[in-house]
């Protein structure tokens, strides 16, 4: 794994702690030596600090979400709302505030490197087909692309899962805590602003007026339904 924080005493602590835990840990203490060891390194997941020298936290994970759908956790010492929105607007896969236990960003690390190891969910309803095409949308499980309008999308790992779980049930509502359950797992610790803001950004990406949605239309008090055009 990859941690990226500026404060050394974080580095050294966690390479510690998250080393005794089974981890091969490398650190970086600012953005554009994330940006390099990532490349050079490839982890199978990185622990991203917000507040970065030189480059931030954020543009360091939408690099990172640019090249590959690597687990990304967010950290702040800032507990504003706005932090944890956009840290997830970029393609971030969670989120924690310092100080932390580390028990806890253990547990939510091996939750996010377990689902990434897995393929796409299946529907509630049956097995999930292989590709899904709905309009001029297309999913592909095998090689996890996203076709819209006949050019290809490099979606994160949870908004191609929120996006193949709502096709395959396309016309049938999917509750949010069907999604949640689906996609981020029935241990998911934290809030359901997190499916919010993947739709939000599915919209931005297949609505002609993602302001008015058509396809990803919401049931009030109940989820989500995929409409076909």
């Amino acid at each position: 794994m990859l941690v990226v924080d500026d404060e050394p005493s974080y580095r050294e602590g966690l390479q510690i702690a998250l080393g005794a835990e089974g981890f091969v840990v490398d650190v970086a203490a600012d953005g554009e030596e994330a940006l390099a060891m990532f490349e050079a390194l490839e982890p199978e997941i990185v622990l991203l600090d917000v507040m970065l020298p030189r480059l931030s936290g954020i543009d360091v994970c939408r690099r990172i979400r640019s090249l590959a759908d690597t687990p990304v956790i967010m950290v702040s010492a800032r507990r504003e709302e706005i932090d944890t929105v956009v840290g997830l607007e970029v393609g971030a896969d969670d989120y924690v505030a310092k100080p932390y236990r580390v028990r806890e960003l253990v547990a939510r690390m091996r939750t996010v490197m377990r689902r990434s190891r897995t393929r796409p969910v299946n529907s509630f309803n049956g097995a999930g087909a292989a590709n899904l095409s709905i309009g001029d949308v297309t999913v592909d499980r095998d090689r996890h692309e996203v076709t819209i309008g006949g050019k290809l999308e490099r979606l994160p790992l949870k908004e191609f899962e929120v996006l193949a779980l709502l096709m395959e049930n396309a016309g049938f509502v999917v509750t949010r805590q069907t999604l949640i359950d689906r996609v981020w797992g029935f241990d998911y610790v934290g809030n359901t602003k997190t499916l919010d803001v993947h739709i939000k950004r599915l919209r931005s990406r297949i609505e002609r007026d993602p302001a008015q949605p058509e396809r990803i239309v919401t049931i009030r008090g109940l989820g989500y339904k995929y409409v076909a055009p």
